[in-house]
């Protein structure tokens, strides 16, 4: 499937520098910053900085030096924020829309790393 990028969209506008970010980690392909408006104690949102619009894009469009820098991204961020299960942490949840159906309200890829209470179950049945 061919994907429009809206270069307007507020995160191409964060990653251009038009609107202030309270970053939390940036690499050479992945710019991750606190939410505005938080959903859990934490809650990060991590995005490419080339114009992909949902995973699917990304997956299928993006270099490898992309896919693996935005992935080792999240894994440093949980490790920085100590959400790491397995290493004692409290854990967490990612979180990522495409589309109408599943409410992707900003169209351009991005998770979201979730944590510091309990999150319940991800759905709730129809």
């Amino acid at each position: 499937m061919a994907y429009s990028y809206d270069p307007q969209n507020i995160f191409a506008r964060i990653l251009r520098g038009e609107i202030p970010n309270n970053t939390v980690m940036e690499t050479e392909h992945t710019l991750a910053f606190a939410d505005i408006f938080p959903q859990a104690p934490v809650h990060v949102l991590v995005i490419p900085k080339g114009p992909y619009v949902c995973a699917d894009h990304f997956g299928l469009a993006a270099t490898d030096a992309e896919i693996v820098d935005f992935n080792r991204t999240i894994a440093k961020i949980c490790a920085q924020l100590d959400l790491q299960p397995g290493e004692g942490g409290q854990g967490y949840r990612t979180v990522s829309n495409a589309g109408d159906v599943a409410a992707q309200e900003v169209p351009h890829y991005h998770v979201h790393i979730l944590s510091g209470r309990p999150l319940g179950r991800m759905l709730q049945p129809a």
